[in-house]
């Protein structure tokens, strides 16, 4: 499928103001920018000078986007929805990793609901479209959008940066990897941008605003148990890649009330935080 003059519609910073921002909501400020290495950059620079609570920042075209453990990516300008919110949650800071989650069940109650793709979780922090839901038959999940949240405690306030990059219209030529797919290859109802931020942001709300009146508890709130029943990695066996080359074969069990996975093991179930592991894969 090739992507029509109607799926790069530039986003409208006056539109997305409009539908975003009102008085008692979440987000106070929204910015489009034609061009920019890293949305996340940008925003954590803001928020060391005291950036507001509330900012969305979107491109156009991001050139230095960034993924976990510093992997870079660049998508056709116009192709992805790459954009970053700029947080400063009243919960305590030991609760803030589960921001990346929050807007991971954010994301795919959004692209379910606007597109009809049936996407799902893959811990920490992807979206994919599993293998057996893809719009042609596929061995592998397809990975549709990766996020990544940075927390900054120095100013005494916690700040949170989280971005997400989805790929929106780019065709199998313009995708980086062969596990990557696209909402235009998936078959997708909905390629319009500011529509998908639309909905990203207001299940986003949603979650945020139960979470946050529950002092950052995911049990309470019931962010976790969403987590786990969209999270296609719990179950499986996989295959987890550590910092030091080691491989782990073993079986994903669950999701503990820190965010970490829980994996199967000689010694009995041990938990893996975010920062224990550098690749979670699905065996064959």
């Amino acid at each position: 499928m090739q992507p029509d003059q109607t799926t790069r519609t530039p986003l409208s910073q006056a539109a997305l103001a409009a539908a975003l921002l009102r008085p008692g909501g979440p987000w106070q400020h929204v910015q489009v920018l034609p061009a920019i290495g890293s949305t996340n950059s940008e925003l954590a620079a803001r928020a060391r000078d005291g950036g507001e609570d509330g900012t969305v920042l979107v491109t156009e075209h991001q050139t230095a986007g960034r993924g976990r453990l510093g992997r870079g990516f660049e998508t056709p300008k116009g192709s992805a929805l790459t954009f970053s919110l700029l947080l400063r949650p009243p919960v305590p800071p030991a609760r803030l990793g589960w921001l990346s989650a929050l807007m991971g069940v954010a994301a795919v109650g959004a692209v379910r609901r606007t597109t009809g793709v049936d996407a799902a979780l893959k811990w920490p922090n992807d979206l994919i479209v599993p293998a057996d839901r893809r719009a042609e038959p596929a061995e592998a999940d397809g990975k549709l959008a990766g996020i990544l949240a940075e927390t900054d405690l120095s100013s005494g306030s916690s700040a949170v940066v989280i971005g997400m990059g989805l790929n929106v219209s780019q065709t199998r030529d313009e995708l980086p990897v062969p596990t990557a797919v696209s909402l235009l290859g998936e078959g997708a109802a909905e390629l319009d941008r500011s529509v998908l931020l639309g909905a990203v942001l207001g299940e986003f709300e949603e979650l945020y605003t139960v979470w946050t009146a529950a002092k950052g508890d995911a049990e309470a709130s019931g962010l976790a148990s969403l987590y786990r029943e969209l999270c296609s990695t719990v179950g499986r066996e996989v295959t987890v890649h550590l910092p030091d080359g080691e491989l782990l074969e073993t079986t994903a069990t669950g999701i503990d009330d820190g965010a970490r996975l829980l994996v199967s093991g000689p010694d009995g179930e041990r938990a893996l935080s975010v920062g224990d592991v550098v690749h979670v894969r699905p065996r064959a």
